[in-house]
């Protein structure tokens, strides 16, 4: 019975760090990009996009087991990977043709 119960909480460990991780890579990816790009795009701004992504990287640490994080709202952490998950599949191919920082001025492509 006890092996069971480690390999329950392993799983669960390892699926909500899996959601922790998408989670920051769509906030790094975030900060990555002009503004711009976003109302370019026609997508929400980048600054309500940082608020969606930042609570769900915030909900997503503390639904990590207690050795890492709270172990708290871990039923939440599903809203947190559905958030991560509609940046980078729908607003981030949006959003990559458009360069930041001396890239080109927020123009596509850069040049």
């Amino acid at each position: 019975m006890q092996l069971i119960a480690w390999a329950q909480t392993a799983l669960f460990f390892v699926f909500y760090l899996a959601i922790f991780v998408l989670s920051v890579v769509a906030l790094l990816d975030l900060l990555r990009r002009p503004a711009t790009a976003f109302v370019s795009a026609g997508k929400l701004t980048k600054g309500k996009w940082g608020a969606i992504l930042g609570v769900a990287t915030a909900v997503a640490f503390m639904a990590l087991p207690a050795p890492l994080g709270l172990g708290l709202l871990g039923f939440l952490a599903i809203g947190a990977a559905v958030a991560a998950i509609v940046y980078l599949v729908d607003v981030k191919p949006a959003v990559s043709p458009y360069r930041g920082r001396g890239g080109g001025g927020g123009r596509p492509g850069g040049w």
